[in-house]
């Protein structure tokens, strides 16, 4: 499990396919960026980017994690060099500054505009209509593993087809220490919506 809370901004420094051909994935070599490793083993959970990962090596400032085709096909960001949002798997010891998060990317988002608005920016994401449902005024979500507030949400046809747009407000400071900085109209993202609104779906669509 995981809070939502970027602890350092890595970078992938290399990406090596894996045997197997063209069906298998791929094993990444990540530079920790100011993430410390010293407590992490092999075997270990670190979100890259939102999706939890397994450490297959490590150093004192790096680690290697194996990503299966599954993982990228159902992803962004996770095929080539450049930087990611980190995070390493929760304690029960730690505060929760975000809300609790599983690490399992819902879908992919496609960013519609992201504009200053004072001091502010106002990021807007196009959803998979299938994850309406999951997203909520004031409720919570995930975007590149950062966990974020939904400010406005609507559900309308674009591109030919039905979206969920919701609009989030970034502060300064975490524009500054994610890499959300980069995002731009047309940029995909990696979703993930809400655990408990995960459940409540369930057991409502049980009881019918």
């Amino acid at each position: 499990m995981f809070t939502g809370i970027v602890a350092a901004v890595g970078n992938i420094n290399s990406v090596s396919p894996l045997a197997g051909g063209q069906d298998a994935g791929v094993r990444l070599e990540i530079d920790a960026g100011g993430l410390p490793l010293a407590d992490v083993a092999l075997g270990d959970s670190i979100a890259i980017n939102g999706a939890c990962m397994t450490v297959v090596a490590r150093t004192d400032t790096a680690f290697s994690v194996d990503v299966s085709r599954e993982s990228l096909n159902r992803t962004v960001g996770l095929d080539a060099p450049g930087e990611v949002n980190l995070e390493k798997a929760l304690t029960l010891a730690e505060r929760l500054g975000g809300h609790l998060v599983s690490g399992h990317v819902d879908g992919l988002g496609r960013v519609h505009s992201f504009e200053s608005v004072g001091e502010s920016r106002e990021l807007v994401i196009d959803a998979p209509h299938e994850l309406a449902k999951f997203l909520a005024y004031k409720g919570s979500v995930v975007v590149n593993g950062v966990s974020l507030t939904v400010n406005r949400v609507e559900d309308l046809e674009a591109g030919g087809g039905k979206v969920c747009r919701f609009s989030i407000n970034l502060i300064p400071h975490t524009i500054e220490v994610t890499t959300l900085k980069h995002l731009h109209a047309g940029a995909r993202v990696n979703l993930e919506i809400d655990l408990i609104a995960r459940y409540v779906e369930r057991m409502l669509s049980a009881a019918r």
